[in-house]
């Protein structure tokens, strides 16, 4: 029979939902987040994993264990609300569907209610016992209504909730227990259950604002462990109590309204929160105004919206002039603004009365007073000066002028002052004193922004500004100025050419007549009279001149007043110089090559003519009739009207330099003519036509300036030359002057060379002469062996490091190395008084010469004669000092 049971176990097993339609009655108040019931999706195959999914997303939300949840919260209505519960396969997306109907729970009355806490019991429900033998479709779940426990309960504790029991208890000895947050999971020991009889307990207060509500689940099991009810789902909702404070989200509101604003204008909102049940009425907050500060004009300036905290003007007068700001003390109360039971907060609402510019600037004054030099521009004549109620430096407040008379040519402007808002009337056009000696403008004062509607500008923003000319002493100017005066070239120097004079605009100050002087007059052409302004010529007027350009000479001259401070102005004389037939025309270039032979030998040329037409070209060109050769030599023909070809008549005509007169005459009325001399070199040349003559290539190539430029050359490398020459011979002066250690009046080296004697000494009879010319010869070690140094002397220090001189020194060298070892003798802390012997350096022991010290002998001092020494020389009169001096 085993088998045979098992295998109907297995054909009635049937993946999906139990049932098509479920049932539940929850509570008519749904929260959100608040699990309303559990379906149940059977699983043949348990490692399914299934998804859960709900047709209103936005109202009910299916949890992966079954658990639907109420999204938000709201209102059930008395029809069963209905919607479908789906469940995915997500591996084989196969899907099962389920729909749910919630019907909202009876209202009971209070007896019922009372007597239904009383006897209030939870029981398992009924399913198929596995040891039938017959199958029995599953009795669907028990929808559990929710348990509302108070919050913040004061026991005693444990409070008794439910009991919770299974119909086959009678049967069996049964434990139950109870899972879920609140219970195993955090926060555990909340709720506590009897295993025994299944009582459930709270074991503490609860706060709504932790936890708004509890799920749990119960489980009934034998002795054994062995499940033998499905776990039912028990929902405990916590009743919010009126615990907490409506609470400001920020302590101080800050608000704006424009003054002058219209009673029912929005100003700010201000917001609270209580963290009680905002569904309740322990949430429900309600706003009123508790004080204003200050109370002008009226105490109830502002009013606020009891439930939404906006805050309007609920009176006209708002003046910022008057009253800057306001502040209100707002109150936000719980349960409905009830004074009795609510609890209460409050918080401070600044708000701040804006500027509207209802306030037109006025003039301080209704006359303003100026003065101006003729002739300034840019001056600052008049401040205008204007008070504003407005809030200073803002459009309201800041003034713009305009003048709406009195200036038709507009010669004054108006700025303002961004600091002082004053009006700056300042000239932007010269004046002239002796056509407008006054001006009286009429100004207008306004705001950047337009006036407030209503609000009209009162005669105090207009005023009169008078402004009195100063007659100043002006410049004189010519007139006319430039002034053209046309000329023909060549007038002779002492003519009168025209007369240039300048008027003086100060017709109003008694000045004496202008004077007059030149001022430029470049080619020195001109003079004028100081007095009456007449300018005659004093050279002849050239056109060609350098310093007249498109025919026009200019000349400036200086017009002076004796006002104070004295004026000048300047004026342009423009001479138009006409062309006259003064110039002969010249050839170009003055130099050519041709060729000895006949072909090719054309030279081109152009006749150049400082005139201008109709004194200039055309040109005629022909060759003089002397001397003979020219002609016999030599054709010319005109090739146009300027240029002409000059070529060899002959067939050969040997190399070298030909002087070529040319006779060019002009088109002018006379006739200028002139003879020309043309340079021909004439060369052999090669088939091209080149020349091929090197040496008279050479000699005809190089002209005067090519002759003069070589030779400045020349002679400039010259004097380089002799110069580094005298610096050697300088510099070998100064390099002997460094040999001696002496003036050379005391040089006794040619003496002391002449006797070639060196022989005979007390104390340095040791060394050797020959280390002094060859010092690099002996071995590092022997150059200066140590302890070498006078007999009475005990060093202290080491021994100084004398400098080494080379084997071959130049004769200046020589000089160098010896100032080098005094230099470290008189350094050295260990060497002897200045008037003992110094050993620059080691010269090896014995010598083949006598000491020089044998000149100082005591043997033989007393015995000679030395005064014969001052007779051979100034070189020897310091040992004729020294020796032949007696006693001293």
């Amino acid at each position: 029979q085993a088998p045979i049971k098992a295998t109907c176990e297995d054909m009635s097993c049937k993946t999906g939902f139990p049932e098509d339609v479920h049932s539940a009655v929850v509570s008519r108040s749904v929260h959100g987040g608040q699990p309303l019931l559990n379906v149940r999706f059977q699983s043949c195959d348990g490692n399914k994993k299934i998804h859960f999914g709900s047709s209103e997303p936005e109202d009910f939300r299916v949890g992966e264990d079954g658990v639907v949840y109420a999204e938000r919260s709201f209102q059930l209505s008395a029809e069963p609300t209905e919607f479908v519960v789906s469940a995915q396969d997500k591996e084989t997306q196969q899907e099962w569907q389920m729909r749910v109907k919630l019907t909202p729970e009876p209202a009971f009355t209070g007896a019922s209610e009372k007597d239904q806490r009383k006897i209030e019991e939870i029981i398992f429900p009924w399913q198929q016992y596995k040891h039938s033998s017959s199958l029995k479709r599953q009795k669907r779940d028990w929808v559990i209504p929710p348990i509302n426990l108070p919050e913040n309960s004061k026991g005693p504790f444990p409070q008794e909730l439910v009991r919770i029991r299974s119909d086959r208890d009678k049967s069996l000895s049964l434990r139950y227990s109870v899972t879920g947050p609140g219970a195993d999971q955090p926060p555990t020991g909340i709720f506590i259950i009897n295993p025994i009889s299944g009582q459930l307990s709270v074991t503490k207060p609860l706060d709504r604002e932790q936890i708004a509500s509890f799920h749990l689940r119960a489980h009934a099991v034998d002795v054994n462990g062995n499940q033998v009810e499905n776990p039912i789902d028990i929902v405990i909702n916590v009743i919010d109590m009126n615990d907490n404070r409506p609470e400001f989200l920020h302590q101080v509101w800050n608000g704006t309204v424009p003054e002058g604003s219209k009673p029912g204008t929005y100003v700010m909102t201000v917001t609270a929160i209580d963290a009680d049940d905002p569904n309740a009425q322990n949430g429900m907050l309600r706003y009123r105004i508790l004080s204003q500060a200050p109370s002008s004009p009226s105490p109830n300036m502002f009013t606020i919206n009891n439930e939404t905290g906006d805050i309007i003007t609920v009176a006209a007068g708002l003046d910022r002039e008057k009253v800057q700001q306001y502040t209100l003390i707002i109150q936000a109360t719980d349960m409905e603004g009830n004074p009795t039971y609510g609890l209460s907060n409050t918080a401070t609402a600044v708000i701040a009365v804006t500027d509207v510019n209802d306030n037109p600037p006025e003039f301080t004054a209704m006359t303003f007073y100026g003065e101006v030099p003729e002739n300034r521009v840019d001056v600052i004549v008049a401040n205008l000066t204007v008070t504003d109620k407005d809030q200073p430096h803002t459009p309201a407040w800041n003034a713009m002028y305009r003048m709406t008379g009195g200036d038709p040519t507009g010669r004054f402007t108006i700025l303002t002052d961004p600091n002082s808002n004053d009006g700056l009337v300042t000239v932007v056009k010269p004046i002239d004193f002796e056509t407008n000696r006054m001006f009286v403008l009429t100004v207008a004062a306004e705001n950047q922004v337009p006036l407030a509607k209503g609000i009209q500008h009162p005669p105090q923003s207009t005023a009169t500004v008078s402004i009195t000319v100063i007659d100043v002493n002006e410049s004189p100017y010519f007139v006319p100025n430039p002034k053209l005066v046309r000329q023909e070239e060549g007038l002779l120097a002492g003519s009168m050419l025209t007369t240039f004079t300048a008027q003086d605009p100060d017709r109003y100050m008694q000045q004496t007549s202008l004077r007059y002087s030149k001022l430029s007059d470049p080619a020195n052409w001109l003079k004028i009279d100081p007095v009456n302004g007449q300018i005659t010529t004093t050279a002849v007027l050239d056109r060609e001149s350098i310093y007249v350009q498109n025919n026009m000479y200019n000349a400036t001259f200086l017009a002076s007043d004796n006002g104070i401070p004295p004026m000048s102005g300047t004026g342009t004389l423009q001479i138009y110089l006409l062309d006259i037939n003064d110039n002969a025309p010249q050839v170009h270039p003055k130099e050519a090559t041709t060729c000895e032979t006949l072909q090719p030998n054309a030279i081109n040329i152009t006749a150049v003519d400082p005139d201008i037409d109709p004194n200039a070209g055309p040109f005629a060109f022909e060759l003089p009739d002397t001397p003979a050769s020219i002609k016999r030599n030599w054709t010319i023909v005109r090739i146009s009207g300027d240029h002409a070809q000059l070529s060899l008549r002959i067939r050969f005509l040997e190399a070298g330099i030909y002087d070529v007169p040319i006779v060019i005459t002009d088109s002018g009325n006379p006739h200028a003519s002139s003879t020309s001399l043309l340079k021909v070199k004439v060369c052999q040349c090669d088939l091209n036509g080149d020349c091929t003559d090197v040496d008279r290539i050479v000699g005809a190539g190089l002209g005067t300036g090519a002759i003069i430029a070589i030779l400045l050359c020349i002679i400039i490398l010259l004097i380089l030359v002799l110069m580094f020459v005298v610096w050697m011979k300088r510099r070998d002066k100064e390099r002997q002057a460094k040999q001696l250690l002496i003036d050379p009046e005391d040089d006794v080296r040619d003496n002391i060379l002449k006797y070639d004697e060196e022989g005979g000494g007390e104390e340095d009879q040791d060394y050797d002469l020959s280390q002094l010319q060859q010092p690099d010869t002996v071995e590092p070690d022997a150059i200066k062996p140590v302890g070498i140094r006078r007999l009475d002397e005990r060093p202290i220090h080491a021994e100084p490091q004398y400098p080494v001189r080379s084997a071959a020194p130049h004769p200046g060298d020589i000089g160098d190395f010896i100032n080098e070892g005094l230099k470290a003798a008189d350094n050295d802390p260990t060497a002897p008084p200045y008037d003992s012997l110094l050993v620059f350096d080691y010269e090896g022991s014995g010598s083949t010469a006598g000491s020089l010290s044998s000149l100082n002998s005591s043997s033989s001092g007393g015995e000679q004669d030395y005064d014969y020494l001052n007779d051979w020389g100034p070189r020897f009169k310091k040992l004729a000092d020294m020796y032949g001096g007696g006693d001293d």
